[in-house]
């Protein structure tokens, strides 16, 4: 085990170039592609990474939950971390998440991330217990004080449990206490909760990114969200660029129809997430292999049905099939 460092010293000097990296559009975070004996498909990756970037994603992001961070080794999250880095080639931005059960795992890949020449790092509140907002605050200050890359912190109370979440009074402080914070995931589902951080974060880092964890783009976008970490995006690239072009023109009946598409495929991919989802990129002729256990792999019968949902919405035959 690596030793555990100390936090550098508290700066009083103004950001240098955080605000650098223009965060917008429906970016995405892809699952990790697996073998049939559960093993990582580093070559798989590769090729999603690319199909990604190549179909205009504007940043990409791994690995989220969907893309079984849990369940994956740090070794082989260093590895995919190097491949996403290495694959993207500077062509948009990449973050890399770090969130893990043990904070020395945190550290060691926010310090890795920054090696290997990421553009950013995602963290999360402590798992698999109710910390304090104090205790919260304490752990995103030291994991971000062990990089020079800039920060966004993921909000998913739902996930982590009641009570545990960025508030916007715990935004403002770390903001206040952190240069390199740039912006937020924020998968709450509460709309009272996100206009008021994004009416603190925007007031006192105006360049602030407050990214959608969900597929509910639509309703946070005119209320300062620049854009959402999607699952869709993985099956109907078309689907997502069209809808973040038609906010920014102001088209809204467009913008509605897109995102009630987006919506349905996003329920059915709520069942059995993220197995769902994989079931449907096979679907569309890009075989990302088994959900690693305990997560449940789709059945035969289960990709039947996410094959007939996706011909019934005119996904299946208006998006890219195959890498």
């Amino acid at each position: 085990m690596s030793a555990v460092l100390k936090p550098k010293a508290e700066s009083t000097i103004a950001p240098r170039d955080y605000g650098r990296f223009n965060l917008h559009g429906v970016m995405q975070a892809p699952v990790t592609p697996l073998k049939e004996d559960f093993s990582f498909d580093g070559d798989g990756f590769a090729k999603m990474v690319e199909f990604h970037v190549r179909h205009k994603a504007p940043a990409i992001a791994w690995p989220h939950h969907k893309a079984e961070s849990l369940n994956l080794t740090i070794a082989e999250r260093k590895l995919g971390a190097e491949i996403a880095v290495k694959t993207v080639n500077k062509r948009v931005p990449v973050s890399i998440f770090v969130g893990t059960l043990s904070e020395e795992d945190s550290l060691d890949l926010a310090r890795h991330a920054q090696k290997i020449g990421a553009d950013m790092i995602l963290t999360i509140s402590p798992y698999c217990r109710r910390p304090s907002q104090e205790e919260i605050f304490d752990s995103i200050v030291r994991i971000a004080t062990h990089t020079d890359l800039p920060v966004l912190t993921y909000n998913s109370p739902w996930r982590n449990g009641e009570g545990v979440e960025f508030t916007s009074d715990l935004t403002a402080r770390l903001i206040e206490r952190l240069p390199n914070y740039i912006g937020m995931k924020d998968a709450s589902f509460h709309s009272e909760k996100f206009l008021e951080i994004s009416r603190v974060a925007l007031k006192m880092r105006p360049g602030f990114a407050i990214i959608q964890g969900v597929e509910h783009l639509l309703a946070a976008y005119p209320l300062g969200a620049c854009g959402s970490f999607s699952s869709s995006g993985a099956i109907a690239p078309n689907l997502c660029n069209r809808f973040f072009a038609s906010m920014e023109a102001g088209d809204w009946k467009t913008a509605r129809e897109c995102q009630f598409t987006i919506l349905q495929m996003y329920r059915m991919f709520k069942e059995q997430y993220p197995s769902s989802l994989k079931g449907a990129m096979i679907t569309m002729g890009r075989p990302v292999g088994p959900t690693r256990p305990p997560l449940p792999t789709a059945t035969k019968e289960r990709v039947e049905f996410l094959r007939a949902q996706l011909e019934k919405l005119n996904i299946l035959q208006t998006e890219p099939h195959g890498w």
